[in-house]
């Protein structure tokens, strides 16, 4: 049982010494993508959200038709790397010369528009090709992603965009959640692989964070941005109702 606790709080530990760094140091870079994500909302336009990855996928979830989140998010939920099509197939798909681009194109995004690119390592050809393609026709940016994996990993490793650029070198703001190379952080005794990765709490945090930044900006403003409430709270279902007609035909997946 202690082995096991100890295992427990060095994983708690590693969380929470990982969120306070976040805390400490992407305030400002939050802060800055919140006001862009407030004059699109302003402007009523939605925002969209894309984690071109397997679990980068998480993050463009986390913040699209959630407790507390704006209703202008618009998730790109593309089939090709949700691990519900086959974790072996999406890591496949997301290593795939143009299919960002492809996704992009999909969605009709256009200039003006503003994109909130999610992925960890900020590698891969779909999320390259993705910020490529919306620096392309316009579209504002920001990446959420770990400019040290980023740096760390090799030009040759095979997840790379043949570009070889990365995520943070592309996009018009980053967030950086600061993430170890392979991501996975507690250290067994006599286990040379370490477990339990870190990625989503930290992307979640940064997320969550730009959420409610874009909504104290707005209200300081006297604008009440439309908020998604719990549908398993008392008078959810009501309270969303109000403005789900505003947004259906504008979000793809509502």
């Amino acid at each position: 049982m202690d082995n096991f606790a100890s295992v427990m709080s060095q994983y708690f530990n590693k969380i929470v010494a990982h969120l306070e760094q976040l805390q400490d140091e992407e305030q400002a870079s939050i802060r800055k993508a919140a006001h862009m994500l407030a004059e699109q909302i302003k402007q009523d336009k939605i925002v969209y959200a894309y984690g071109p990855g397997g679990h980068s996928n998480l993050g463009s979830q986390e913040i699209f038709f959630r407790a507390g989140g704006l209703m202008h998010i618009s998730a790109i939920l593309d089939e090709g790397t949700l691990l519900s099509g086959g974790a072996l197939r999406s890591m496949a798909v997301e290593r795939t010369p143009g299919y960002g681009k492809i996704v992009i194109e999909d969605y009709g995004l256009k200039q003006g528009d503003l994109l909130i690119i999610i992925n960890a390592y900020g590698i891969n050809s779909a999320t390259i090709d993705a910020a490529l393609e919306a620096k392309r026709r316009g579209v504002k940016t920001i990446g959420v992603t770990s400019v040290r994996h980023a740096l760390a990993t090799p030009e040759n490793h095979p997840a790379r965009h043949p570009s070889k650029k990365n995520l943070h070198d592309l996009v018009d703001i980053v967030l950086d959640c600061k993430v170890e190379v392979g991501d996975a952080v507690v250290k067994i005794e006599g286990l040379e692989q370490p477990v339990a990765a870190m990625s989503t709490f930290a992307n979640a945090y940064l997320l969550n964070s730009l959420v409610a930044e874009t909504v104290q900006l707005l209200v300081r403003e006297g604008i009440t941005p439309p908020i998604w409430m719990s549908g398993n709270a008392q008078g959810g279902d009501e309270a969303n109702a109000r403005f789900i007609e505003r947004f259906k035909g504008r979000i793809k997946k509502l």
